[in-house]
């Protein structure tokens, strides 16, 4: 039987994650309103993910040395505060699209911390062989709430007045938080005897990974596939607005057809990796993702669009789904904060890359369209990259080391 307390924590993950998608659809709107500059558009996906690039190791190195329960509170707690803010100076009308910034960097920098500790709660709460099923069931409830929930959510509520979806975005981070007080038990990771050095143990982890064959080439097929399909997304909603004329309120309904490739993906990923093993899906999924994004390059029907927005959701979910369960098969759980934090800043950290380049590609080419096209060919180039790095491993039969 699985441990009942990672019911609690897939709870407070769902609800933050509705919280989140509800803010990932109404502050790109809410910049829209501001400005229709594409540069400006992409350096606000930009400035969200920047902090992973700055704090990202050291958030996963605290992890480490901190009840990791705690951290995740105090960070959600810390988000509430931060859109209830936003909320305000929208409400009143004193909100700039650089007002914007500052709390897209502040939201990113509590992300770091929520991200990385919470992550690495998972293995506390599951057996290796319910790994695969329960980091399912958290991409799930990532996408249920991001896209399927929290995309219409955010759209509609933002229609009715502009600071709704932020007053919702504050309320579901507030009761994540309170969901994690009913979590039971300390979720302080192991260390050592004799205490050590915050650059120590952050310097330990990076040698670990660095020195892990396998894991190094699945961080840097990750980061690529993080930026190949930034500067795509970083453009979502000049692509649904402009490209294919669909109103805001439209546009969440848009990223509702993601959410059920998304849920559809989540359910499939398990048994597909029990089928097939974890090389193939993985390979298979960066080859539909970016099928799916260079189609809609080409697509310029709503309805087909939707489709196609739906089987990338799809692929990217069981491709982190593999991931995931890699990263929980093979990393100690003393060292999982620390390699995580490594893992996510090179990962989300090449999303503000990404989403630069693609401001600056839809810019060149006049059209976001374009941009779609763009990286939908280099995640396929990617999948095949993929091939050759893995081709020496088995995903599916390597072992945890501790060392």
């Amino acid at each position: 039987m699985p441990d009942r307390r990672l019911s609690w924590l897939l709870a407070a993950n769902a609800v933050g994650n509705l919280a989140d998608g509800i803010g990932k659809v109404a502050f790109p709107l809410l910049a829209a309103t501001l400005t229709r500059d594409p540069v400006q558009i992409g350096a606000l996906s930009a400035t969200q993910f920047l902090p992973w690039l700055l704090l990202g190791v050291f958030a996963g190195t605290l992890a480490d040395r901190v009840d990791r329960k705690r951290a995740v509170l105090l960070a959600n707690a810390t988000r509430a505060v931060v859109v209830g803010l936003t909320a305000l100076l929208v409400y009143t009308g004193t909100l700039s699209i650089w007002l914007v910034y500052v709390a897209a960097l502040l939201l990113g920098a509590a992300e770091t911390v929520a991200e990385s500790a919470g992550n690495a709660m998972i293995p506390a709460l599951a057996r290796p062989d319910q790994l695969e099923s329960a980091n399912s069931k958290f991409q799930g409830a990532e996408i249920l709430g991001q896209t399927f929930l929290g995309g219409p959510i955010g759209s509609l509520t933002f229609a009715v007045f502009a600071a709704f979806p932020f007053l919702l975005n504050s309320a579901g981070f507030a009761i994540a938080a309170a969901l994690l007080v009913g979590l039971a038990g300390s979720f302080r990771p192991k260390t050592r005897a004799e205490p050590t050095r915050l650059r120590t143990d952050l310097v330990d982890g990076l040698k670990w990974l660095v020195h892990h064959p396998l894991l190094c080439r699945l961080v840097v097929i990750a980061g690529l596939i993080s930026f190949a399909s930034e500067m795509a997304q970083a453009q979502l909603v000049l692509y649904a607005l402009e490209d294919l004329g669909l109103s805001e309120a439209a546009f969440g309904l848009f990223t509702f057809v993601g959410g059920i490739g998304g849920l559809a993906g989540a359910a499939v990923a398990p048994r597909l990796v029990r089928r097939a093993g974890r090389r193939p899906v993985l390979v298979a999924g960066i080859f539909a993702g970016g099928v799916g994004f260079g189609a809609m390059g080409l697509v310029h029907q709503p309805i087909a669009s939707a489709a196609l927005f739906g089987l990338f959701a799809a692929a990217v979910v069981a491709v982190n789904v593999v991931l995931a369960t890699a990263r929980h098969t093979l990393v100690p759980s003393e060292l999982l904060g620390r390699v995580l934090g490594v893992w996510r800043t090179v990962v989300w950290g090449a999303i503000p890359l990404g989403a630069l380049a693609g401001g600056a590609l839809t810019q060149v080419l006049g059209s976001a369209s374009a941009t779609f096209a763009v990286s939908g060919g280099a995640q396929i180039a990617l999948a095949a990259l993929a091939v050759l790095l893995l081709w020496r491993f088995s995903m599916d039969r390597e072992p945890v080391s501790s060392s």
